[in-house]
């Protein structure tokens, strides 16, 4: 009987310390859903549509952020009785210089690049956007050609034919 009393007080304490681990396995239960407060109306809109969709404005802003590498306070300014960013106000140089590259991008998207009838090229490759030219920086980089001699695969610098690709 000691032998069976063992046996049992080693499989209860097994199930005991297996307990907490028994749970992991299913999905975690969804807290509450949280009432957040919707977003506030866009205002000062001027070069984007006025119409736009809150939550298309903060993904065009993050695709600022992402293509100059910078954060929300690059352009907008801080409220000071809030301490908040104050997305309406015209306060930083950058946000007035920001408003006319887009109005440049939108122009050149619209009346030069949608001139361009390749067959080859994706929209994408019609399309000009902050980051064609910044890259990740807050200005863009100057570009440096290729020193003399060096020259693109299909145009080399013998004058000897581009080699064909299969």
């Amino acid at each position: 009987m000691p032998r069976r009393a063992a046996l049992s007080f080693a499989v209860a304490l097994l199930v005991l310390v297996s307990m907490p681990l028994m749970g992991q396995n299913t999905p975690p239960t969804q807290p509450p859903a949280q009432t957040r407060r919707p977003m506030p109306k866009p205002t000062n809109l001027q070069v984007l549509p006025k119409d736009i969709a809150p939550a298309d404005l903060i993904a065009t802003m993050r695709g600022f952020n992402k293509a100059l590498g910078v954060e929300c306070q690059f352009c907008h300014a801080e409220d000071p009785q809030t301490h908040r960013l104050n997305f309406a106000l015209d306060t930083k140089e950058d946000k007035g210089m920001a408003r006319i590259m887009i109005a440049m991008t939108q122009e050149i998207n619209a009346k030069y690049l949608s001139q361009i009838h390749d067959p080859d090229a994706t929209p994408a490759q019609k399309t000009v956007m902050c980051g064609t030219c910044h890259r990740g920086n807050t200005m863009p980089m100057p570009f440096n050609a290729p020193a003399d001699g060096e020259m693109h695969h299909d145009h080399p610098a013998d004058g000897a034919a581009a080699p064909k690709s299969e």
